[in-house]
């Protein structure tokens, strides 16, 4: 998780050597994911900055938020911020970034919102495991509930008849 303050102030050399730091932890042995924390960002303005200063210190990977915060992080104006970001850094370095919206997305019509986001605005080859994931672990259980309802006539499940719900 990125420091926030040093955000807040625009102390953004300051984030970049953190982040550069966190690269160079991690090595070539794992994917850098930053943590943005968005909802404490304050303005859209910070959270491109912030996207951008992840990117150039290395990072694979920019998320919105842990998911577990109380706030909602992952809306669709702070992703549309964010990919913009993204493919600006492609445009200007050659470097594919993964991105990856939590905190907030709970339903499956929630992710092909965001889904479709990240196709139009990155395109078809951003939309793999490799460059976009989702961060919702109650999603999951709402994709099982909805699969079951087709698959059994409009029947809804039981509360305890599927693994997640």
């Amino acid at each position: 998780v990125i420091n926030r303050t040093l955000a807040l102030e625009g102390k953004w050399k300051e984030m970049y050597d953190e982040v550069c730091a966190m690269r160079e932890a991690c090595g070539n042995r794992a994917h850098l994911k930053t943590i943005l924390a968005v909802g404490e960002l304050g303005s859209y303005a910070n959270v491109y900055a912030a996207s951008m200063t992840c990117m150039l210190a290395g990072a694979d990977f920019i998320k919105t938020s842990t998911g577990k915060e109380s706030t909602v992080n992952a809306t669709l104006p702070i992703s549309v911020v964010m990919c913009r970001a993204i493919a600006d850094f492609q445009d200007l370095y050659g470097v594919k970034v993964g991105y990856k919206p939590a905190g907030g997305l709970k339903t499956w019509k929630d992710a092909l919102e965001f889904t479709a986001l990240v196709n139009s605005m990155l395109g078809p080859g951003w939309v793999n495991r490799e460059y976009f994931r989702i961060g919702a672990s109650s999603l999951l259980g709402g994709i099982e509930a909805r699969i079951y309802t087709l698959l059994h006539n409009g029947q809804a499940p039981v509360a305890g008849e599927l693994a997640l719900m």
